[in-house]
């Protein structure tokens, strides 16, 4: 299993041994190395994501590696598409312990797994049809899983885990994305609401918020020598995080590690003030 990390012991197997992971934006960047990271540690696990070639490709080298995986084509602000998801997690594994929703968008045009760039300059310029395409996959698409994910796990029977990726932009503006801080600032506030909902079944939800990380998000923008300094200079360890670093942190917050954690979220932004 030389491509999947193993930071386990012999004495306590691996961290989520048996258990059954559901990631959305499986396909690439952060939720690609979260599923990797969850394989590596014993679950088995759903790849949701719109470029279902891509995450079929990942399930294989989950596979390929000694993990179990297997991919489902997921468009994050369908309904039907999120419900069948978890579904077809409870038909080929029985059952649903751990979700990260790490599927969205930086902005409309964003293509899932794309090195492209922006498409618009601010707020002035953004049609309502791009503001609600946004707000659609990043917010309702995390409200959506998380939603079809706890009722599986209420149904079932499981006290489970569920991590939101939120971003670092839930707390500090990002000149040129309006749409997206309020977007994460919401499911900052979502993942808050729902952990005291859940409270009561056992269900822990938490969510992360990542600064620049090196993710095909990033990449069009780090390739700029402007755009990489920029990042650089709000980051006080002056360097871009890896998606790895984050996996390990949607990792910490699936496991028995942090039964005592919910309704919380964890900034790995490099040093970023995020008040």
């Amino acid at each position: 299993m030389a491509d999947i990390a193993l930071n386990n012991t012999a004495s306590r197997g691996p961290a989520l041994n048996d258990k059954v992971a559901v990631i959305t934006g499986g396909a690439s960047g952060i939720g690609r190395s979260c599923a990797r990271r969850f394989a590596g540690e014993g679950a088995r696990v759903v790849l949701g994501d719109i470029n279902v070639e891509a995450a079929v490709e990942a399930a294989a080298e989950i596979e390929s590696a000694g993990g179990t995986a297997h991919a489902v084509r997921l468009d994050a602000a369908a309904p039907a598409d999120n419900v069948a998801m978890i579904q077809a997690a409870l038909d080929k594994y029985g059952r649903v312990d751990a979700v990260v929703a790490a599927a969205g968008l930086s902005h409309a045009g964003y293509v899932s797994g794309e090195k492209n760039a922006r498409a618009t300059s601010g707020l002035l310029d953004q049609s309502v049809e791009d503001w609600q395409r946004v707000m659609d996959v990043n917010l309702t698409g995390v409200m959506l899983v998380n939603q079809a994910a706890a009722k599986a796990m209420i149904d079932g029977g499981t006290q489970g885990t569920i991590v939101n990726i939120a971003s670092v932009a839930a707390k500090v503006p990002l000149r040129g994305g309006v749409d997206y801080c309020v977007s994460k600032a919401a499911v900052w506030m979502l993942t808050k609401a729902f952990a005291l909902e859940m409270a009561d079944y056992g269900i822990r939800v938490n969510a992360i918020g990542p600064g620049f990380i090196e993710t095909p998000m990033t990449a069009r923008m780090g390739a700029d020598a402007d755009g990489e300094a920029w990042m650089r200079s709000m980051t006080p360890m002056d360097r871009l995080g890896t998606t790895d670093e984050i996996a390990s942190t949607a990792l910490f917050l699936s496991t028995d590690q942090s039964s005592y954690t919910t309704g919380q979220i964890l900034f790995p932004a490099g040093g970023m003030f995020a008040g």
